[in-house]
């Protein structure tokens, strides 16, 4: 596999892990005991730490893509393993 395969599935795996961390860990205004601010919508975090949401996401995405790249190369689930909607063969 090349380099930019390789960073650019990297990449993938960083966005997907970071939209499923930023939920984990945020309290609402109401959670903490603090006064919401006018305007702001009853949900809306009370402290979002990018930083944090992040390191979440780059911990969870460098394992998702260990495993992946390891089965890219000892081939543990091949498409054949997936491949559902295939007619059977003849």
């Amino acid at each position: 596999m090349k380099i930019g395969s390789i960073l650019a599935i990297y990449a993938l795996f960083w966005v997907m892990g970071f939209f499923l961390c930023l939920p984990f860990g945020v309290r609402t205004d109401e959670e903490v005991g603090a006064r919401s601010k006018p305007g702001h919508a009853d949900s809306a975090p009370h402290r979002f730490s990018f930083g944090k949401a992040a390191l979440r996401a780059t911990i969870l995405s460098a394992v998702a893509f260990a495993l992946f790249y390891l089965n890219y190369l000892y081939g543990w689930i091949s498409v054949a393993d997936i491949d559902w909607a295939a007619p059977p063969a003849r």
